[in-house]
């Protein structure tokens, strides 16, 4: 009888709640690897395309002004302006966007295993 003891009862409360969260912390662990992994290769991808792209939007903006300055006769300040404008536009469009696509859950077993733990331990 002496292991119904309330010390001995939340000793083992204890002991299952150290070992349910040393369970989530491998997941999250194992997960974060995972992530790791193709963060870094995503990244690298996205830095070899962000090089190319400006140069390429180096020879479309050049091209741009001198469109402007020939055939619509405009003066290159008034060419410079306007497309530096519709890149500030852009720029501000794509922005937003890219916010709105980065924001989620990056560790969806870690959060599904913890929900299941807590609604296991009060009993739900």
């Amino acid at each position: 009888m002496a292991d119904s003891t309330p010390r001995s009862t939340s000793s083992r409360l204890a002991s299952l709640v150290t070992s349910v969260m040393d369970l989530h912390v491998r997941i999250a662990l194992q997960e974060a690897d995972r992530e790791k992994r193709r963060l870094i290769v995503g990244a690298l991808l996205i830095g070899t395309a962000l090089v190319l792209l400006s140069g390429a939007l180096l020879v479309v903006h050049g091209a741009a002004l001198l469109w402007l300055v020939q055939e619509w006769q405009w003066s290159w300040l008034a060419a410079f302006l306007i497309v530096g404008a519709v890149d500030l536009v852009l720029a501000g469009l794509l922005l937003r966007l890219g916010g709105q696509l980065l924001k989620g859950p990056y560790l969806p077993q870690t959060t599904a295993g913890i929900s299941r733990t807590t609604r296991t331990l009060l009993g739900r």
